[in-house]
């Protein structure tokens, strides 16, 4: 169907960022997000939004 227009969250996460870490860093940080009742994403995202908004100021 035509016409209909798709609405387009201004948050929506729609991106992938692809790291590499070592095996045994990535284990003990999912052990660590589990045992704090978080999900890895979520630190990640924080982390993310805590360095732009530390360095936006600097620009």
């Amino acid at each position: 169907m035509l016409g209909k227009p798709t609405k387009v969250k201004p948050n929506k996460k729609d991106s992938q960022l692809l790291i590499r870490i070592s095996t045994a860093e990535r284990e003990q940080f999912l052990q660590l997000c589990e045992e704090l009742d978080t999900t890895a994403a979520r630190e990640i995202r924080l982390f993310i939004r805590a360095f732009i908004k530390k360095h936006e100021s600097s620009e």
